[in-house]
């Protein structure tokens, strides 16, 4: 029961206590009706694809003198776990451009620019909560991997009040950022701008039991030069104010333009993206734009006016890859999709992704039979379901993106450029899409260094790129080969499937082909693939069998002497020479995988056979009138993680094999001219 002031003073406090709270009420009602129902409405898709734990909208202006992207932000992070939680988390990561002490630039061993004015930062200028609390004596800036006082990429703000389950952290963020000169990924050159990771964005709260959390905390790395992102699935409202003569592109779906003054200098552009990882943008005068329509998804192709020439290559690889990703994988759910082939002088922006907005490259006079531009953009495609839709963490299983997409980037340039031509496809040389990616594994003499377990950036001596990339994609080239094509593909939809929008691990992935793979072909490959996993993804270890020797000795023998159990598959007559054949294999690495070999007889027979791979040799012995010619092992390269194919085949005329070699050696300059153009 209420007591009933009596007294002047007591009356004053109680109205202004009333008054308070009726100030607060409002406050939160107000941010309720500016931002839940904008989340909660539909505005590109009919249902929400994701959990939506974060939100943001911001109100953007590039001031193209400064080089600053000044925004006022508001943004909230609802805490869906079981957890009290005292802070939260954010990423500023042009903050790795501030200095030459950041861990960026310390990984990287280089400066951020040449001149103090090149470099790129983010400053918060205020922070409140919808109370107007000020939050910025709790700010604190903190290096959860490496401990470097000099890195600013990692905001940590302490809540006046811990967040319960269920409650919402609300922030009202003004802040500006610098972009650095130097792009990498994001920056400006001239009157060029590619502008991504360019906010202050949440981390990721992983409550006990998300991915590999033993507690509740949140995942939020450090900006370092061999990682890229991890991220919720959010809503994003933006309006970005540029001069009027700027051509601009973004992963949301354009939902106005209009002049932002009355001189008409500037235009305001607002956009709408939903669940999402990532909001990145572009500005640039000299774009021009085209558009094309795949299904329900209306493309969009920005590209620098004298190189229109490639749009027909760009639009065709962009189709097949959504064609193929689809089928094989599952729905591409948005129906909008931008990508930018930057200009050279932004060329330091190009291979990157931000789900429904990514960046190829190319340049003029690109010759046809180099399917590099379409490389590009399939692979950088393809992040928009590894690292968009299924959302895995990069900074600490960059394979489980990374690896994944290239083996689909492969899959996809094969299968519609040639499935021996899928890179280059020339008369006078061929090659193959996934031998590139092989190639650059087998080759690396730090094959061994480290497993694909590791942080994206602890990988030594230059291993990131080749692990995460180039042996992923290989070990899944042979998994493929070990469990079949369908069965693969039934892997991949069923991990959409499960994991869609809901950031899976490594482990997530494993327990799915096992699922599956039993499902399919029962105990066939054993009771799970865990031995196969355990090799290839979690071990070091090489795959290398080899024929050793084989041979054919005359026996003196009658066939009447001969035991039934002898391989003699037809009858001999009387004058017919008796041979024992004898196929010597070996296992030199310490990889153990089952392998097929073949064995083909000067009378034109084949035989095949099935071998475990587990002991470290194995002989097939043949009697009969038939002397073996050659023998194959792996004929229809399925391991190919094997890192010695030469070794796998042995032959009576030993004139083919320099010309194997020549072959691998002209690959391999070939790899090494397409990364030299690249760069």
């Amino acid at each position: 029961m209420n007591r009933v002031p009596t007294r002047r003073g007591e009356l004053h406090h109680t109205i202004k206590n009333n008054y308070i709270m009726m100030k607060k009420i409002l406050i939160y009602l107000f941010a309720w009706l500016i931002t839940v129902p904008t989340v909660k409405s539909q505005i590109i898709n009919k249902v929400p694809l994701s959990a939506r734990q974060t939100y943001y909208n911001i109100d953007a202006n590039l001031d193209i003198l400064s080089k600053i992207v000044k925004g006022e932000m508001e943004t909230y992070w609802v805490n869906k776990s079981t957890d009290i939680v005292p802070d939260v988390q954010l990423h500023l990561y042009l903050n790795a451009f501030r200095n030459s002490r950041t861990t960026f630039n310390k990984e990287s061993g280089s400066s951020p620019a040449y001149n103090k004015s090149d470099s790129g930062w983010i400053d918060i200028i205020t922070l409140t909560d919808w109370d107007g609390k000020d939050l910025i004596p709790g700010m604190q800036y903190i290096s959860p991997d490496d401990g470097n006082s000099d890195d600013m990429t990692v905001l940590k703000i302490n809540l006046p009040k811990a967040a319960n389950p269920g409650d919402t952290v609300f922030l009202k963020i003004n802040f500006e950022s610098k972009l650095p000169s130097k792009i990498i990924r994001t920056g400006n050159t001239d009157d060029y701008y590619f502008v991504a990771q360019w906010f202050p964005k949440f981390g990721v709260y992983e409550p006990a039991g998300m991915r590999y959390a033993t507690k509740g905390g949140w995942n939020c790395h450090q900006f370092h030069r061999n990682s890229e992102f991890y991220s919720n699935h959010s809503v994003y409202d933006v309006k970005i104010t540029v001069p009027k003569e700027y051509v601009v592109g973004s992963g949301g779906m354009l939902m106005a333009e209009v002049d932002s003054d009355t001189e008409g200098k500037n235009k305001t552009l607002t956009y709408r993206a939903e669940d999402i990882v990532d909001f990145a943008w572009t500005a640039w005068p000299g774009y021009a734009v085209f558009t094309e329509q795949w299904e329900h998804v209306k493309i969009t192709l920005l590209l620098p006016k004298e190189r229109i020439d490639q749009v027909e290559r760009q639009f065709t690889a962009v189709k097949n890859a959504l064609e193929y990703l689809t089928k094989n994988v599952g729905p591409f759910p948005w129906p909008h999709l931008t990508f930018v082939d930057p200009p050279a002088k932004g060329s330091g922006a190009g291979g990157m992704e931000y789900t429904t907005l990514f960046t190829s490259t190319s340049f003029t006079g690109i010759p046809d039979f180099l399917h590099l531009p379409e490389m590009v953009t399939i692979h950088e495609f393809g992040h928009a379901y590894f690292m968009g839709i299924l959302a895995s963490n990069e900074f600490e299983e960059p394979w489980l993106d990374e690896g994944v997409n290239s083996f689909w980037e492969e899959r996809i340039m094969d299968h519609y450029y040639g499935e021996n031509s899928g890179m280059i496809n020339h008369p006078l040389l061929k090659v193959a899409d996934k031998s590139m990616s092989r190639l650059s594994y087998i080759n690396s003499d730090s094959r061994q260094a480290v497993s694909n377990a590791e942080n994206s950036w602890n990988y030594p001596h230059g291993t990131y790129g080749m692990m995460s990339y180039n042996k992923t994609a290989t070990w899944l080239y042979t998994m493929m080969g070990i469990i079949g094509e369908e069965t693969t593909n039934e892997v991949f939809r069923e991990y959409y499937k499960k994991w869609a929008f809901k950031h899976p691990s490594g482990k997530d992935f494993v327990s799915v082909v096992n699922e599956v793979v039993t499902r399919m072909n029962g105990d066939k490959f054993g009771t799970d693939m865990n031995w196969f996993f355990d090799q290839t993804l979690y071990g070091t270890g090489l795959c290398d069998y080899k024929v050793a020797n084989f041979y054919n000795n005359k026996l003196n023998l009658s066939r009447r002497n001969i035991n039934g159990g002898d391989s003699i598959d037809k009858k001999l007559s009387d004058g017919d020479s008796l041979y024992k054949s004898v196929v010597e294999l070996e296992r030199v690495g310490e990889v153990m995988l089952p392998v097929d070999v073949l064995v083909h007889f000067k009378n034109g027979d084949e035989v095949h056979e099935s071998w475990d791979g587990k002991s470290r040799f194995k002989d097939f012995v043949y009697t009969g009138a038939r002397m073996i010619e050659w023998v194959k092992i792996d004929p229809e390269f399925k391991i190919r993680m094997d890192v010695n194919y030469i070794n796998n085949s042995r032959t009576s005329d030993p004139d083919r094999v320099p010309v194997r070699r020549l072959t691998d050696k002209l690959i391999s300059f070939m790899q090494f001219f397409i990364n030299f153009i690249s760069l």
